[in-house]
């Protein structure tokens, strides 16, 4: 008989102290005596988990960054941090706004919004959740150099009216400030303060602190074993206020495999339940096995090339004292160059949407128009590189992750092919995301800044202004590219704070209109989110591919 650990001890309990000993004991006392010491043993030290549980062991390429909630606005990041954290309001499953840690809210003036928290919510430590921990956290988070400073630069103020209610003041009116707070977690104040973490540490500058690997949220799960790219382990938490939800997960397992080949084969034998990031070539294979389920759905994120064409001088090229992208015609030519339906059919499998803009269809501000690819036509690349004064080209770096995007080292192999052709010598620098991002962001360890990157956006506020506040605002965190255009920035800031909903939409037309014209990236692709599980794990698909565990179920 193939028992569990506990049922083993049952059994071993009634027949070793039932004196009628029934029939169906049929291990002698000696050897069940021996078993379960054994048993009782393996528990003790942790090799078996009770059978009650029900447990998922989640993979993915790359682990989060930090479990500071603050530090980096990095996809999974956000997906780890959002198992353990809230904030006042969150998006369900299909990305509409709910109420979390604030039950309602009220504007009281064009500047100011009113917040009644929850009651009764207990952070993991115990403690109580008060409009303090609230006002502390969204300070925090718009304080340098957390990350989100450009999220909610909007914020002029957070403050604890009483215990539980939150006002917060704005720079104007703004409209988006709801679809702004699903982005910003609540974390205690005293804990915070009291393991040194009252700002946010400086992740782009290799600094960390406690809260970089320790949690204290109110969510459904807390963290209690954290070793960095290895293993996370979360556990229910059983005093979560929202534990009427449908959910039956007692732990889950974070587990990150960054060798694609070598996550699909520990799902397919069993090692690990569930992954969101599924090869596009190992499709057709999960589906085949009878104990495996794929979901798909069309995901808010678009990749793209980033081109500095700011700086005097490109890094890593050979053309000196001038920089070759600083012409719009060679940005051009490096967008005709790029042959997306081959990268679709050939790299992608079918699994990927030709951009022609970097946001994603049902994003504020997208249009079908707008996302009409240029033509790809190498011909006309070599004329524009002519007449820029390159007829022979030239030769760059194109920095590249190789473990945060679909397939994204293959993808830029392919691109640096395709320049190849028009004559544009291009070398892959691909390293692992940490890396890559840090140096996209800060330059490397020379200082050196990025002359070409790679990049993939979500839109969590599915809004426009976000990917202007990050990517094409001047003061930018993410502008890489060196753009600057003063009508686009005071294109920014005006739809940040007008509510007349016309209005704000050509302000954002007419953005797009500028910074297309400009070529100011090379949009690629929008992704499709694949997932897949054993059949008995059911966790909702989601388009922004960051998984609701309060949601899933273990059959």
């Amino acid at each position: 008989v193939d028992l569990k650990p506990t049922g083993l001890m049952l059994v071993g309990f009634f027949c070793l102290h039932n004196k009628t000993t029934p029939t169906w004991c049929l291990i002698k006392e000696k050897k069940m005596k021996k078993t379960l010491n054994i048993v009782l043993s393996l528990l003790l030290m942790g090799i078996f988990s009770p059978a009650f549980a029900n447990s998922i062991k989640w993979s993915m390429p790359g682990d989060s960054l930090t479990l500071d909630p603050h530090a980096q606005n990095e996809g999974p990041t956000h997906m780890v941090s959002r198992q353990v954290y809230e904030g006042l309001v969150t998006p369900g499953i299909n990305m509409e706004i709910l109420p979390q840690l604030a039950e309602s809210w009220v504007t009281t003036a064009d500047d100011t919004w009113i917040f009644n928290l929850r009651r009764g919510v207990k952070f993991h430590d115990g403690s109580s959740l008060t409009a303090s921990d609230v006002a502390f956290s969204i300070n925090r988070a718009k304080t340098a150099p957390s990350d989100m400073v450009d999220l909610i630069k909007s914020v002029k103020s957070a403050t604890a009216i009483d215990d539980n209610t939150v006002e917060i003041k704005t720079d104007g009116p703004n409209p988006i400030l709801l679809n702004q707070l699903t982005q910003i977690f609540v974390m205690s104040e005293a804990w915070a303060k009291a393991n040194g973490c009252e700002v946010s540490y400086n992740w782009d500058a290799g600094e960390t602190s406690y809260c970089a690997s320790n949690t204290n949220g109110t969510g459904p799960f807390e963290i209690t074993f954290r070793e960095q790219g290895v293993r996370t382990v979360f556990e229910k938490n059983n005093n979560w206020w929202g534990n009427h939800y449908t959910h039956n997960i007692d732990q889950i397992e974070l587990l990150p495999i960054k060798n694609n080949a070598t996550r699909v084969a520990a799902l397919l034998s069993g090692e690990i339940d569930y992954t969101n990031v599924v090869p596009v070539q190992d499709i057709q294979r999960i589906n085949s096995s009878s104990g495996h389920v794929v979901k798909m759905t069309p995901q808010n994120r678009t990749i793209f090339f980033g081109m500095d064409q700011g700086s005097a001088e490109l890094n890593s090229s050979n053309i000196k004292g001038k920089n070759p992208f600083a012409d719009k015609r060679v940005r051009l030519a490096m967008y005709h160059a790029l042959d997306m339906e081959a990268i679709k059919d050939k790299i992608m499998r079918g699994q990927s949407v030709p951009a022609g803009i970097i946001t994603a269809p049902g994003v504020n501000g997208y249009t079908a128009a707008r996302d009409q690819r240029l033509p790809y036509d190498p011909e006309l690349s070599k004329k524009l590189l002519a007449e820029a004064g390159y007829p022979d080209g030239f030769e760059l770096t194109l920095d590249c992750p190789n473990d945060r995007y679909i397939n994204d080292e293959a993808i830029c192999v392919a691109a640096i092919g395709m320049f190849a052709k028009i004559g544009v010598t291009v070398n892959l620098d691909a390293k692992t995301k940490s890396q890559h991002f840090s140096e996209v962001k800060g330059g490397d360890a020379n200082g050196m800044t990025s002359d070409m990157y790679m990049l993939g956006w979500g839109v969590p506020t599915f809004d426009s202004h976000y990917v202007y506040s990050y990517l094409f605002e001047s003061s930018g965190s993410w502008n890489k590219v060196n753009f600057s255009n003063a009508r686009v920035d005071e294109l920014v800031a005006a739809m940040g704070v007008e509510t007349d909903l016309d209005k704000r939409n050509a302000m954002i037309a007419e953005a797009w209109d500028i910074t297309q014209d400009d070529v100011t990236y090379l949009p690629l692709h929008h992704q499709v989110v694949n997932q897949a599980s054993k059949s008995n794990v059911d966790v909702p698909i989601r388009m922004n591919n960051e998984p609701l565990f309060r949601f899933a179920n273990v059959n």
